[in-house]
């Protein structure tokens, strides 16, 4: 057997290598220098061992702290290949433990069986979630920040106002990360049935590229319906946020911070990215504009990485997921007070992706070009048509707000930008293109 001492010493010998192919790792843009760990604690001392690892991992001079499931079960050591194994850590929940600075626990008036088998979610990237049975999902943020983390947080106060949008939180992990309670995992109600929203907008967007001459609202796949409903249901979402945890009006030093902020983005990508400096007098215009909005700006806690991906349609109705916020982003900005129309914003550019991801790599086809503009046009007007219907007064129809709404798109597409040049150079034709009609057709 194993000592859990010399599994952790083989662990940290491993990782510099191993690291950069997992989807989770969120360092891929240069090599692994270093790691050290910072925590260990056996969950399973007996064959096979469990270990508990946090550590940090070292990238030239970027440093983070990353968690894992070690064990000498398989290969490279990481339990959350071991579908036995993983069902360690739902028991423990079940049992509300405590082992070393780790915590285990339900949420208020939960019961949880004991002895069932995790099966990992495949398709996850910055995170990894385990599916126990039909029921649970336990999601563990592998990159961490020290502090409660955002998604357990926003879901624990939309669920004591009674939100409908949600999968119902069910308990936690914490640990201890630079001497504070961090959140390492969260356990929430699993929905067997839902098909995610990339899902059925992509489906959509080909039934109409397969179908001749036939307009959107013409083919059988039309997403429309769904996507006024969907707006509804981020509507909701957003009102309930605010009745969970306040809201207030943003003041001028808030405007400009923000536009300053956008305007600090758009330097940076354009000194790496050439292709977006014919549309920086347009998009620096666009960003000063946001400073109109008539009505004042209302900020609150938001999603903060919203789009199709990010929601999931039930039997009952839509439901939004993983409320942490963008993983690249600092805490302090995942956490701040934002208008809810930078939600609406990344609604619309997913909607847009949705439309021209068959597009990507093949041979330039008007026809197919106008059929994806015109899916996307449609759904983008019923989603705000939806969000409008089911806004919050204060908030109100984002349409009415068509220059914030507008700025939040292109700093959206911005950072698009920036992403697709860096790691899939074939999809930058998509913001790109977005900006320049954005940019062209005003608010």
């Amino acid at each position: 057997m194993t000592d859990a001492h010399d599994l952790v010493k083989k662990v940290l010998a491993e990782l510099p290598a191993w690291l950069p192919a997992q989807r989770w790792f969120g360092g891929k843009d240069r090599p692994v220098t270093g790691v050290r760990e910072l925590t260990s604690t056996v969950l399973n001392a007996e064959d096979p061992v469990l270990v508990h690892l946090v550590v940090e991992v070292e990238q030239q001079d970027r440093r983070a702290p990353y968690q894992l499931l070690a064990t000498d079960q398989v290969e490279h050591c990481d339990a959350t290949a071991d579908l036995e194994l993983n069902g360690r850590l739902l028991d423990l929940v079940a049992r509300d433990a405590r082992i070393g600075d780790l915590r285990f626990e339900r949420e208020p008036g939960v019961e949880i069986p004991t002895g069932l088998r995790g099966r990992p979610v495949t398709s996850e990237q910055s995170n990894t979630s385990l599916v126990y049975g039909s029921q649970y999902i336990l999601k563990l943020f592998r990159k961490l920040t020290p502090g409660p983390n955002p998604d357990l947080v926003l879901q624990r106060a939309l669920q004591e106002v009674g939100c409908e949008h949600i999968a119902r939180p069910l308990g936690s992990i914490t640990g201890v990360l630079d001497g504070r309670e961090t959140t390492v995992a969260m356990l929430q109600q699993f929905v067997p049935d839902a098909v995610d929203g990339w899902a059925m907008a992509t489906t959509s967007v080909r039934d109409l590229m397969a179908e001749g001459d036939l307009h959107a609202y013409e083919v059988g796949g039309d997403f429309a319906g769904e996507a006024r409903r969907l707006g509804q249901a981020v509507a909701t979402v957003h009102a309930n946020l605010a009745d969970a945890l306040g809201s207030q009006r943003a003041d001028a030093d808030d405007i400009e911070r923000s536009v300053r902020a956008m305007g600090e983005r758009l330097d940076r990508v354009v000194a790496s990215v050439p292709e977006l400096e014919p549309y920086v007098p347009a998009l620096r215009e666009a960003f000063e504009q946001a400073r109109d909005t008539p009505g004042g700006v209302v900020i609150q806690h938001i999603h903060g990485d919203l789009h199709l991906g990010q929601v999931l349609r039930t039997v009952h109705g839509w439901l939004l997921i993983d409320f942490e916020g963008e993983p690249g982003a600092p805490i302090s900005e995942r956490t701040a007070l934002r208008s809810p129309l930078r939600d609406v914003a990344g609604m619309l550019r997913s909607f847009d992706y949705a439309a021209h991801q068959l597009l990507v790599g093949q041979p330039e086809d008007h026809q197919l070009a106008v059929r994806a503009l015109e899916w996307s046009r449609r759904n983008r007007a019923a989603f705000t048509e939806g969000y409008a219907e089911a806004a919050a007064e204060s908030v109100g129809d984002p349409r009415q707000r068509g220059y914030l709404l507008r700025a939040f798109e292109l700093d959206k597409a911005v950072y698009e930008v920036a992403y697709e040049y860096a790691n899939r150079p074939e999809w930058l034709t998509v913001p790109l293109s977005s900006i320049a009609r954005i940019t062209g057709e005003g608010a």
